[in-house]
C-alpha cells in the first residue's frame, strides 16, 4: 500500500484503534521466530461461488479450500481469517461466515478476524484436508480497499484465507489500517462470481463471462499460486492494453476519472509491468486489473493482478512493483513490513531513474527503538512514522545498498533473491545473507547504521 503524505498524516491522528490495541498485546500477536520452520497448512486451493445483489455491494454463496499439513507436527485446526471483519463492529460483521463442514467452528477472536476451526483429526505430514461454509459480504459505504464509493464496490481481503503456523506458532496478528497484516502462501483461487450484466467485475486473475439468469452474467475468474483474491463491482468504464511483453493492462474508472486520465494510467501500467518484469522476472499471471479511483485515501493497495490507484504514475509503478514485493516473493507483512514496502518504492525509484543519491541524509531517528524493521505493531503504535521510516528511509537503504555492492551486484541481488523465493516466503534474514553473499565486504555494520535487524 503506498502511503500518500495527506493518509501518513491522517494514520498519524487516528493513531491505534482501541480494537486494535485491545488485541496487540495478546498470545496471538506473534513474534517473529528465532528461526523459520515449515509454513503450514499448504498448497491452499480455493474454490468460491456467489451471488451479488443489484448493486454488487452484497454477496452470499460458498467457499471451500482443501490443503495439506506440511509440516512433521499434527494439524489438529486451521484457522481463517475474516480479516473486513476489521471494518465492522464486532460482532456485527460484514463477512459472516456460517454451517462450516470439514471442521467444527468456534468462536470469532482477534476483534472477529479469526476463526478457528478444529478438524475432524490431527493431519499427519502429507496428509490432506478440506473445510467448507456459507459466506456472506455485505460491502460498506466509503472509498477503501474493502468499501463503497457511490455505485463502485472495493472488495480487497474480503474472503477467508487460511492463517499460517510457523515456527512462531499461528500467525494471528489484529488488522491494521496502517499498512497490511496479511501473511499468506501462493494459493490456488477459482472464483465464480454471478451479478447484474450492468456491472463490470474486475479480478485477480483471468476471467472469462458467461451468461446467467435473465440480466446476469456469471464470471469465472481463476488465479495459480497467488496470495489473495480482490475484486470489483460496479459501472466502470474500462480500457485495455497489452504492454510490450505481452501484459494484458485492464484499467477500470470511476464516473469521476477522465478518459485521459485512464489513458495515461494505462501507458504507465505497460511500462512498469515490464520494466520490473525486466529487473525481478517475468510477470507470471498473464493480466493487471487496475482500478482507479481519485477519493482512496491510502493512495494505492496492493492484490495479485488487481490494484487500486489513485491517478497518479508513481503510486502505480508502487502497487505494480507490489506484484513482485509481497505478491510472487511473500513476507510475513505484520512482522516485516519493510520487506515488501520499502522494496517497492526502491523499484519505483529504479523505474523512475532514480538513484537516491545523497538520500540517506535527511535521516533522522525518532528513538532509539525506532527501526527500518521494525512490526505492524510498532508502527501502529507510531503511526506518524511509519511512511517515513519504512517508505522512505527503507528505500534510501536500498539505494545505499546497492552503492556498497555496485549496480551490477545489486541488480542481480534483486533477481536471484527473487527466483530464489519465487511464489515462497522471504525473511529479513534471508535478504541479509543473500546480500552478504554478493560482496566481500563485511556488511555487519551496514545493517547496525541502517537499523535493520533479523
Amino acid at each position: 500500500m503506498k502511503k500518500t503524505l495527506i493518509a501518513v498524516l491522517a494514520s498519524a491522528a487516528t493513531a491505534l484503534t482501541p480494537a486494535v490495541a485491545a488485541h496487540a498485546s495478546t498470545p496471538h500477536a506473534t513474534v517473529r521466530a528465532a528461526a523459520d520452520t515449515v509454513r503450514t497448512p499448504a498448497t491452499p486451493s480455493y474454490t468460491v461461488n456467489l451471488t451479488s445483489n443489484s448493486s454488487g455491494s452484497s454477496w452470499t454463496g460458498h467457499e471451500s479450500v482443501s490443503f495439506t499439513n506440511a509440516s512433521a507436527t499434527p494439524l489438529t485446526e486451521v484457522y481463517l481469517r475474516l480479516w473486513d471483519n476489521y471494518h465492522g463492529s464486532c460482532p456485527q460483521t460484514p463477512i459472516t461466515v456460517s454451517n462450516v463442514t470439514g471442521g467444527t467452528a468456534g468462536s470469532l477472536e482477534v476483534s472477529c478476524t479469526a476463526l478457528k476451526v478444529t478438524l475432524p483429526s490431527p493431519l499427519s505430514q502429507g496428509q490432506s484436508g478440506s473445510i467448507g461454509f456459507d459466506l456472506s459480504i455485505a460491502v460498506p459505504s466509503g472509498a477503501d480497499r474493502f468499501g463503497r464509493d457511490g455505485s463502485f464496490n472495493f472488495i480487497g481481503n474480503a474472503l477467508p484465507v487460511l492463517a499460517i503456523r510457523d515456527g512462531a506458532g499461528w500467525h494471528l496478528d489484529p488488522y491494521t489500517n496502517n499498512g497490511e497484516s496479511f501473511y499468506s502462501l501462493a494459493s490456488d483461487f477459482k472464483v465464480t462470481l454471478d451479478h447484474p450484466t450492468s456491472i463490470s467485475v474486475p479480478a485477480t486473475g483471468t476471467s472469462v463471462d458467461t451468461p446467467g439468469s435473465s440480466g446476469r452474467t456469471i464470471t469465472t475468474a481463476t488465479a495459480t499460486k497467488v496470495r489473495d483474491f480482490a475484486w470489483g463491482a460496479g459501472p466502470y468504464s474500462v480500457i485495455s492494453g497489452t504492454s510490450p511483453n505481452g501484459v494484458k493492462v485492464n484499467v477500470y474508472r470511476v464516473s469521476s476519472i477522465s478518459a485521459s486520465s485512464a489513458q495515461s494510467m494505462l501507458s504507465t501500467a505497460k511500462s512498469a509491468i515490464d520494466a520490473h518484469s525486466g529487473r525481478f522476472g517475468a510477470y507470471p499471471y498473464g493480466e493487471v486489473d487496475v482500478v482507479l479511483d481519485n477519493n482512496f485515501w491510502f493512495g494505492g493497495m496492493e492484490y495479485p493482478g488487481f490494484v487500486l490507484d489513485l491517478v497518479s504514475s508513481t503510486a502505480l509503478a508502487h502497487e505494480l512493483a507490489h506484484q513482485w514485493w509481497y505478491g510472487i516473493v511473500g513476507d510475513d507483512e505484520y512482522n516485516d513490513p519493510w520487506l515488501d514496502e520499502a522494496f517497492a518504492d526502491y523499484s519505483t525509484d529504479l523505474y523512475q531513474g532514480i538513484s537516491g543519491s545523497g538520500c540517506w541524509n535527511s535521516v533522522s531517528w525518532a528513538s532509539s527503538a525506532e527501526k527500518i524493521s521494525n512490526s505492524m505493531a510498532y508502527w501502529d503504535a507510531h503511526s506518524s512514522r511509519y511512511g517515513t521510516v519504512v517508505y522512505t528511509y527503507g528505500k534510501c537503504a536500498l539505494h545505499d545498498l546497492s552503492r556498497v555492492l555496485g549496480t551490477t551486484a545489486m541488480a542481480n541481488l534483486l533477481r536471484s533473491f527473487a527466483q530464489s523465493h519465487w511464489y515462497g516466503v522471504s525473511t529479513t534474514a534471508e535478504f541479509k545473507a543473500a546480500a552478504q553473499a554478493a560482496t566481500s565486504t563485511d556488511l555487519t555494520s551496514f545493517w547496525t547504521q541502517h537499523r535493520i535487524d533479523g
